[in-house]
């Protein structure tokens, strides 16, 4: 099961540091998702971390910065968004209904499913789904190995998402959570709450 980790969605001073040693612990997969920001963060963001790591990033809007860091690749924040003009590289979506997840899948290399649970950075969204209805739709087989699970994923859940048939998971608020931005430096409980995360997707 893969395990992706999507950034705060606000800048911050420490956020270097802590990717850097995320990175450092086994990161395989980090979805740069800064909604609304001028491109000019993610560019000085991105130029703090070191070149090895950038193979593992995939950005959200601002596609331009796939080619220019020679990122991973670029994710498309709705399932029907059309690829940029001549785009030749890996893409990912975010689907928002099941009967999106067919076609979908068959123009990604892989999608995300929001939102499973509520979310635990953004109130604003929602459960989406029942039980009942995830588990028709892993039946049918429209949920696989290709479908992550996003939304209010946490160390808790996770054994439920495989159990589902998800091929993986989205974590941000479980994560980011751990630390806060105002008034902490230490970063440890974020570091070993990743480590647990880690070994729960196996």
């Amino acid at each position: 099961m893969k395990l992706v980790i999507m950034t705060k969605a606000t800048f911050f001073v420490e956020e270097d540091k802590i990717l850097t040693t995320l990175f450092e612990e086994g990161l395989e997969n980090l979805h740069l998702y800064k909604p609304g920001s001028e491109p000019v963060y993610s560019e000085r963001l991105l130029t703090l971390l070191s070149e090895d790591y950038y193979k593992k990033i995939t950005v959200h809007d601002h596609f331009y910065l796939k080619e220019e860091f020679n990122l991973h690749g670029i994710h498309l924040n709705t399932a029907s968004e059309e690829l940029p003009y001549g785009y030749r590289g890996k893409v990912s979506r975010t689907c928002h209904a099941i009967e999106e997840l067919k076609e979908a899948k068959k123009k990604s290399n892989y999608v995300f499913l929001q939102n499973i649970f509520d979310s635990q950075s953004n109130p604003a969204d929602q459960q989406t789904f029942s039980y009942e209805t995830l588990k028709a739709a892993a039946k049918q087989g429209l949920i696989d190995r290709h479908v992550y699970a996003l939304g209010g994923i946490n160390l808790e859940n996770i054994r439920l998402m495989r159990d589902l048939g998800f091929g993986g998971v989205v974590i941000c608020g479980d994560l980011w959570n751990r630390f806060n931005i105002h008034q902490e430096q230490d970063y440890k409980e974020l570091i070993a709450h990743f480590q647990k995360l880690k070994k729960a997707v196996g």
